[in-house]
């Protein structure tokens, strides 16, 4: 087949393949649209759960004639310009893909109206290359977006939605998360011709509590916790439960950062180790707004923008523990009813561990900030800058800015950040670091696990090296495989593919009870020879101690569970390898089947970041303590930093 462009409608099909999962996908789409046009009332009209007819009508800017078309072409956004703004993005869209995607799988008509226009107009795509009618129409200053009959042309995509009642409850929740992070914005929700949601926009406090419960229930608002906390240009506001409203589920768990609803595992990482051993298997319960400098956080990183990266990420999980820790400790917040404060429950990956160094969000803010200190009133944040009216729509600023004003100095003051920023954030972050001194009373509340003992001895300086059981703090990645580490005033570099590889050694030892197997939800039938399922049939015992369970049929074997390690190989190649190698060994003992799983199991990984080092080296510190004391070969390798610094002193 040669090489050819594909059509405009397939290109945009693919694409609504990563923008459109579901009914819910185009609401959230929609709605940020008309955030980001400056909309202060936003009416969603649902029928059949989304799939016959989804209508999204605001009082935004509106979008003009002359550039309705451009509005539905693929790519065509006034957000950006510039690789400059993709790097300091407040929009909540700007990739420019959402109309023209969504119109590729639905029959949509986009109404609009700006408020220089007399009339309004209304255009539609269709055909195969998409062409634009445009024709007069009857609308208030504003937008409609109206989406017919969802997937009508994409059957197979049509047959993977669920129920009516399913697709709507994920439509309901898009809705609460929007009105939770959007104060001053009016929501209304129909469903099938019935009004279902109705939150009225707000400005004081009070309200926005009553906006809170509505939402979020009475429970929570009774048990909640208010949070200001600010250190430099980051901003944390918003509510967390004290442990006695934790909830079963993570059904209460919402988390934004500049004004975008966001599920982030650093940030629920920070959360839940604040609560530590307060909580047991429950859930901590938290609507949080993360305020911080555009430039520091990429948000182009997923289709759908449910996830970010941190620039610096050590500083963001810092700074959020640490406001956290500090609400939970001024309210004297109880241990929930049943958990044992003397036995604390393992984390997963602590990435603030304390082998890294102290917590440098103790330390009181430098000079510079202290009259910014305090932050704005509690409450939600806006993400909207005004920007357009859909992802290709072209138009004026809303100049919305949400939340009640949450963060407002902070946000203000990026729009003229000079591009020294980051080389100043980092330089300060080292000055925290290696504070000598800090007031008795922070100093007392930032250890709030510390055992007695240790309390009541003088405190040491503090130091960037961290404690003997440790290979040290983590300083950056190089040529994307080696952790540079600082641990006791020497430099050293760490393999992370070798690190990874004693990790997995020793998360598939058995030891006496073996390893739990997980059954697959379609098991594996691969076809073998004959030595293969003698090894199987002879060493059954030990693979079912390993976790792995096989079941023979005549000339194939079944592969039915697998130990948790190894869920995310490609079990069809591992497995018959493993048999291979098995019906080599005349005899083998499990240590050797986890070594060999250990160096054939390894994930590729294209590249190691920041904190996938810390998380690895943590686990590692955990399960293997025995190689921080004698690392093996090709683990470690200390770096003679008395070379350089001798060939400097004489220069």
């Amino acid at each position: 087949m040669p090489i050819q462009v594909l059509p405009p409608q397939l290109a945009n099909q693919i694409a609504a393949g990563e923008v459109v999962e579901r009914p819910a996908s185009v609401v959230k789409e929609l709605v940020e649209n008309s955030l980001d046009a400056g909309a202060t009332r936003i009416d969603i009209e649902i029928d059949k759960g989304g799939a016959k007819l989804i209508r999204i009508r605001d009082n935004g800017c509106g979008i003009s004639k002359a550039e309705l078309a451009m509005a539905l072409a693929r790519h065509a956004t006034s957000k950006i310009t510039t690789l400059d703004d993709l790097e300091a993005i407040m929009s909540l869209g700007f990739r420019g893909e959402a109309l023209a995607s969504i119109s590729s799988v639905s029959r949509l008509t986009l109404t609009s109206r700006t408020a220089e226009q007399a009339e309004a107009w209304q255009a539609y795509a269709e055909g195969r290359e998409m062409d634009v009618t445009i024709k007069p129409a009857a609308h208030p200053v504003g937008t409609t977006l109206e989406v017919l009959d969802l997937f009508y042309n994409t059957p197979a995509r049509r047959k993977f939605m669920r129920t009516e009642k399913t697709e709507f409850t994920h439509i309901d929740e898009v809705i609460r998360r929007i009105a939770l992070a959007r104060f001053d914005v009016a929501f209304s929700l129909t469903h099938n011709g019935k009004l279902i949601r109705q939150y009225r926009a707000v400005s004081d406090s009070k309200q926005r509590e009553c906006r809170l419960g509505a939402i979020c229930g009475t429970a929570f608002l009774s048990h909640a916790l208010a949070i200001e906390w600010q250190h430099g240009d980051l901003v944390l506001q918003g509510w967390v439960a004290d442990p006695i409203g934790a909830r079963a589920v993570t059904d209460l768990q919402y988390c934004y950062v500049n004004g975008r609803m966001m599920r982030d595992r650093l940030i629920n990482h920070a959360i839940r180790q604040a609560y530590q051993d307060k909580l047991g298997d429950h859930q901590p319960a938290y609507v949080l707004y993360l305020t911080i400098d555009p430039h520091q956080v990429d948000v182009n990183v997923h289709p759908a923008k449910h996830e970010v990266r941190f620039h610096q990420s050590r500083l963001v999980h810092d700074f959020i523990y640490q406001g956290v820790i500090s609400v939970l400790q001024e309210a004297g917040a109880e241990t929930l009813p049943g958990v044992s404060a003397q036995a604390p429950t393992e984390r997963w990956q602590p990435e603030n561990r304390q082998a890294a160094g102290g917590n440098h969000f103790s330390a009181p803010a430098p000079a510079r900030n202290a009259g910014s200190n305090g932050g704005g009133s509690g409450g939600g944040n806006g993400g909207g800058n005004g920007g357009s009216n859909g992802e290709g729509n072209a138009g004026g600023h809303g100049g919305s800015n949400g939340g009640g004003n949450s963060g407002g100095k902070a946000a203000a003051g990026w729009q003229h950040q000079e591009p020294g920023y980051q080389k100043k954030e980092g330089a300060l972050y080292r000055q925290l670091l290696q504070t000598p001194e800090l007031p008795a009373a922070r100093e007392a509340s930032s250890r709030p696990v510390e055992p007695k003992s240790a309390r009541a001895q003088p405190e040491p300086e503090p130091t960037l090296s961290g404690h003997s059981e440790s290979f040290g703090r983590v300083l950056t990645v190089l040529h994307n495989d080696f952790a540079l580490v600082e641990s006791r005033e020497r430099l050293a570099l760490i393999s992370l593919p070798v690190a990874e590889r004693w990790l997995k050694q020793a998360q598939l030892e058995p030891g006496e009870e073996g390893l739990k197997p997980q059954p697959l939800l379609i098991p594996v039938r691969i076809k073998m020879a004959k030595p293969e399922r003698e090894a199987a049939s002879r060493l059954a015992s030990l693979l079912q101690q390993m976790g792995i369970e096989l079941e023979a049929d005549g000339q194939h074997i079944t592969l039915r569970a697998v130990p948790l390690p190894l869920r995310q190989q490609n079990l069809q190649i591992l497995i018959p390898e493993l048999l291979g190698y098995l019906a080599q060994q005349p005899e083998i003992a499990v240590r050797q089947v986890a070594q060999w799983l250990a160096r054939h199991a390894v994930t590729e990984r294209p590249h190691w970041n920041h904190s996938q080092a810390i998380a690895l080296l943590a686990e590692v510190e955990r399960l293997c303590p025995q190689l921080i004391k004698s690392p093996p070969s090709g683990l470690l390798q200390y770096v003679d930093t008395e070379l350089a610094m001798n060939a400097l002193k004489h220069e």
